[in-house]
């Protein structure tokens, strides 16, 4: 993969850095704009992208033609995202149906969470009224279900279920302490645009209507953080397990967080990048090992294709399985690039595809820009292409899926040794590149981070996620890895004990 982008290269990376530019101002708005005006700019941009896209790069303009890019871009996208914040705000709870009893039908959306005295759920009304007056609510709630001392026992909540409940609801609010976790924020990118909670009410009871209302993924997922649950006693080890199987980072208990942030591991607990990676590789290796036994699929398409193809494929089930989450959306939007490039013939330089995926996350979610994720995973795998250490580690991968059977073993054996062997610069890399990142979101910087990842990440990448992931077919794996989980949260604790370990 060539390292340096040519002219066109530039002027593809001067329109994705627009992209991305226009929609973090927009976010910075204190008031949105009439909407004429975002599609105007909108429209106006676009067409002046089109006049630049044909413009001669020998004439006269052609000096500042990238400069005209980058602004040309920047308003497209300002315009486009004023637009959809617009739409998104207007999708609101009427205030006169604040904290009046409602009855609404829905279904149950992603996973519900279960704590000792209530269930938190996302909710999608199908129908609601009050009264015998038919109304309109957001097309997401956030709910939640309380136990009484002397009420019936709280039901046992599935993704897909669909309900008729008597609910009382208000507009989302937040505390406005400085510093603090914006909660209206967070509610906002999530579509989530009035919560409350579960009345019991005599004369219009809550009743389970029908269950399998969609939301298959969902739905597995669920069955499968339930299974570990069952099968896992302990809490915190159960909870890791599920986070990085069906991507639940909500089943990690609060003071487990608090000890990952405090060394400097948390990006692990989560479905990250080499986490799909991983997985993808060892797709392609299952994929074109069995298309070698076909001499009429490596005629109708060759083996290494179609290793590369059904690599990327497996990565994409496994990322929507783990809920789509922004490393994940970059790391198969990555992949995809390398694919479809490398399919159609053409080579790219890292940062072209680099700016690819950060375009099309940011297109798909301009809000994904607020979350710290998306910058520390992004700065993150920039890093290390520009260092070189994930352009060998890809082209190690790639090599895989088209060596000969005889020498695939040891090429997983040498895969296995850059690994671990590049972990040691890979970590340092990652470490002192995001540090000002981590300062600026989190007010804080793990002192022991960069021993406790030399550990977790061999431990968490190669041997607990591979197994959490075969577990799902191999249930009792389930046990090997919770063992593993405790003894790293174990030497974890060890870590964190010195007063100078999180320096804020």
């Amino acid at each position: 993969m060539p390292s340096s982008p040519s002219l066109p290269g530039l002027r593809l990376l001067a329109a994705g850095a627009g992209v991305v530019l226009g929609s973090s101002l927009q976010l910075q708005q204190a008031q949105l704009w009439l909407p004429v005006h975002y599609a105007a700019l909108s429209v106006l941009g676009l067409a002046v992208s089109m006049l630049l896209f044909g413009l001669d790069r020998r004439g006269p303009l052609r000096g500042s033609v990238h400069a005209l890019t980058l602004a040309v871009l920047t308003a497209v996208s300002f315009g486009a995202t004023g637009l959809r914040a617009g739409w998104r705000l207007a999708e609101q709870l009427p205030a006169e149906l604040e904290g009046r009893d409602l009855a609404v039908i829905g279904v149950i959306a992603g996973l519900p969470q279960r704590s000792a005295e209530a269930w938190r759920f996302h909710f999608e009304p199908r129908s609601a009224r009050i009264g015998d007056r038919v109304i309109e609510l957001p097309s997401r709630l956030s709910l939640g279900w309380y136990a009484t001392p002397d009420g019936p026992e709280l039901p046992a909540l599935r993704a897909g279920q669909r309900w008729q409940l008597m609910l009382r609801l208000k507009r989302p609010h937040g505390l406005s302490n400085p510093h603090g976790f914006d909660y209206e924020l967070y509610l906002f990118e999530q579509g989530v645009r009035a919560t409350g909670s579960v009345r019991a009410v005599r004369d219009t009871p809550n009743r389970l209507l029908g269950d399998g209302e969609g939301h298959v993924v969902d739905r597995l997922r669920q069955s499968v953080r339930d299974a570990i649950t069952a099968r896992v006693a302990d809490a915190s080890s159960a909870g890791v397990l599920a986070a990085l199987a069906v991507g639940d980072q909500a089943a990690i208990e609060r003071d487990d967080w608090a000890l990952y942030r405090q060394t400097g591991v948390a990006h692990l607990m989560s479905i990250s990048g080499l986490h799909v990676t991983m997985f993808a590789w060892l797709a392609g290796l299952g994929v074109g090992a069995l298309w070698r036994r076909s001499r009429r699929a490596m005629g109708m398409c060759p083996t290494p294709l179609a290793a590369r193809w059904g690599g990327l494929t497996a990565a994409c089930a496994y990322a929507v399985f783990a809920g789509w989450g922004v490393p994940a959306q970059r790391t198969v939007l990555m992949l995809a690039s390398v694919v479809v490039l490398g399919a159609a013939g053409l080579r790219w330089s890292w940062p072209l595809v680099w700016t690819a995926a950060m375009v099309v996350v940011t297109a798909i979610d301009p809000w994904a820009l607020l979350q710290p994720g998306y910058w520390l995973s992004f700065a993150a795998v920039g890093l290390l292409l520009a260092s070189g250490e994930a352009r060998g580690l890809v082209a190690a991968t790639t090599g895989l899926a088209t060596a000969p059977t005889r020498l695939r073993w040891q090429g997983v054996a040498e895969w296995l040794v850059r690994l671990l062997s590049g972990g040691l610069r890979t970590q340092a890399i990652a470490t002192l590149g995001l540090a000002p990142l981590t300062l600026v979101f989190f007010q804080q910087l793990s002192l022991v981070g960069f021993a406790a990842n030399l550990v977790a990440i061999p431990i968490i990448t190669l041997g607990v996620t591979p197994l959490a992931l075969l577990g799902v077919l191999l249930p009792p794996l389930w046990g090997p890895a919770a063992w593993t989980v405790a003894q790293l949260n174990a030497g974890l604790q060890w870590l964190a004990t010195p007063d100078w370990a999180v320096w804020s």
